[in-house]
């Protein structure tokens, strides 16, 4: 019978093989790749390279490629494929960037910030009233390539209302582009009507006789006033570049829409500017009242002190211990000096009052 070999021995067994590391799938973080031929998506799932591959040999359509928070390994074969640079690449995955735009040599980098409206009772006590996002778009000559941030940025419904429009896909990339800003800024609209009421609200809260509001309430809201308007107001430029054609990405029968969302911006900027101004304006009357909040409580005090004092000084007089004093021995000393404590007691009640000190 053949002899069983040890199991015991490390040194018997041959040394465990190194496993390379296993590539996370491109799908993981890919929301949708899609062929645009004539403003019509061709059937079928697509990966980037299929796709651009078949654009490129008809020599017409473009790609529409969506990820959603990407890492820098991830991003890297999608960026050798469309040829994008390498700053643009790492601030999209990176993200918290400034609204901006940019040019380099076939390809523009735009980045947008995206806002959300949080639902809550009231502006007074609420922790969040403006969640942001980020949008990063690289837009070439036959693909845009969207980057999202956030939860609350999705694009899915901008696609199929494009995809339902295929004369407004049939004008290229750009049109994405402009669909991608045009809802970004109407969402700028919905979330600045949303504030006006919180702001109606804390302008009656504040003017209220008996208000609860504080200014550390007020800063929370001119915070979340500050942040919407970070989002907004550097997004102008780059809107103005886009519709005076900074690019001939952008072709002509496109930039006229840009100039739209332009005029959507500057009414949202001049929504967010007035906010401000009014909160600041709000801010200082709420701290102007707790001022004269607090020197009425500094007068009531003082008056109460003024009053006690009297009863006070009387009874530390006669606390003394001294044989000869006045009213000793009379029997209506006590009654009396009751009588003049009351009667000082009173008129200096009414002296404050009519001053309006109590």
């Amino acid at each position: 019978m053949p002899a069983i070999p040890s199991l015991g021995g490390r040194k018997n067994r041959p040394p465990a093989p190194t496993l390379p590391p296993i590539p996370v799938p491109l799908s993981a973080y890919v929301v949708d790749c899609a062929v645009y031929i004539d403003g019509e998506r061709l059937p079928g799932r697509w990966s980037h390279t299929d796709a651009v591959a078949e654009v490129r040999s008809r020599n017409e359509g473009f790609v529409w490629i969506g990820l959603h928070e990407p890492d820098a390994v991830q991003i890297q074969g999608v960026a050798e494929t469309f040829g994008l640079h390498e700053l643009a690449v790492e601030d999209a995955v990176h993200a918290h960037q400034r609204p901006k735009l940019d040019r380099y040599e076939d390809n523009l980098f735009v980045v947008l910030k995206t806002v959300r409206y949080v639902e809550h009772e009231s502006p007074t006590t609420a922790n969040e009233i403006v969640e942001t996002g980020e949008i990063m778009a690289f837009l070439g000559k036959d693909y845009i390539v969207t980057v999202r941030h956030g939860k609350h940025s999705g694009l899915h419904e901008l696609r199929e209302r494009l995809e339902r429009s295929p004369e407004r896909l049939a004008a290229g990339p750009a049109a994405v582009l402009h669909g991608i800003s045009d809802l970004i800024v109407d969402s700028y609209l919905a979330v600045t009507e949303a504030f006006e009421t919180d702001i109606d609200l804390i302008e009656k809260a504040v003017f209220a006789p008996r208000s609860p509001i504080s200014a550390e309430q007020m800063y929370l809201v001119k915070r979340e006033i500050l942040e919407l308007r970070r989002a907004v107001m550097p997004l102008a430029n780059p809107l103005r570049r886009l519709a005076e054609g900074c690019s001939p990405l952008i072709p002509d029968d496109v930039r006229s829409y840009f100039r739209d969302v332009d005029d959507h911006l500057t009414t949202v900027s001049e929504r967010v500017t007035a906010f401000d101004e009014l909160l600041t304006t709000l801010l200082d009357a709420t701290l102007a009242k707790l001022t004269l909040q607090q020197n009425s409580d500094m007068r009531k005090i003082t008056s109460w002190a003024a009053i006690i004092a009297v009863p006070t000084m009387v009874v530390g007089v006669y606390g003394m211990n001294f044989d000869f004093m006045p009213e000793l021995k009379w029997r209506f000393g006590y009654p009396l000096v009751m009588l003049v404590i009351f009667f000082a007691c009173l008129v200096l009640y009414r002296i404050f009052r009519k001053n309006r000190w109590l």
